[in-house]
């Protein structure tokens, strides 16, 4: 690439990774939602062992269909959320009622859960004991209040959305390419 067509970066100051990153956010602050939507799934999906161990010791009523219903209405939510927010459309309404409802119904099935976790462990007939070996009981309760912190901060960045947006689009992402005075050169008329 010749000297003369080099870009130089004089409308915003910043890296032009990071320019590129805001222009790509600009374009769709629904992203920033997304990401953390997946952050919550992922790490509920990978500790699922932990969910499922303690399903399988505590057998409470209900803890399995609420492991089950988590699971899926945490995919669900996030092809709502991609059908929600197309690109370069406006927001689908029903879309987005349809996925804050499935957002409901994941943090209550976390909440009941950790309750019948607290049940087991703190009723006075035979309660689970946590021990070296029921670890994942303990682990599988703090990783259900992780969740809720998490999907919780996905439903802010949604509600949030036109707040940011607004932030986003004040964020300055210009590129100034310099012609070195050769532009003037340049005949455009189309006359011969």
């Amino acid at each position: 690439m010749s000297s003369e067509t080099k870009t130089v970066n004089k409308g915003s100051k910043m890296p032009e990774f990071l320019r590129k990153i805001f222009v790509g956010l600009k374009r769709r602050p629904s992203m920033i939602a997304l990401i953390v939507l997946v952050v919550a799934f992922l790490y509920y999906s990978l500790n699922l062992t932990q969910i499922s161990n303690t399903t399988a010791k505590i057998q409470g009523p209900g803890m399995g269909l609420c492991g089950f219903a988590t699971m899926l209405f945490s995919m669900l939510s996030l092809v709502c959320f991609l059908n929600a927010f197309p690109r370069r459309k406006k927001p689908v309404i029903p879309m987005i009622v349809l996925m804050c409802l499935m957002f409901g119904v994941i943090i209550f099935c976390d909440i009941y859960y950790r309750g019948l976790i607290m049940t087991a462990i703190t009723r006075a007939e035979n309660p689970i004991v946590v021990d070296q070996q029921t670890i994942y009981i303990a682990k599988a309760y703090n990783i259900l209040l992780d969740h809720i912190v998490i999907e919780g901060i996905g439903v802010a960045l949604i509600v949030l959305m036109p707040l940011y947006t607004k932030l986003l689009k004040k964020v300055n992402t210009s590129v100034v390419v310099e012609d070195y005075g050769k532009m003037g050169a340049i005949d455009i008329s189309g006359e011969e």
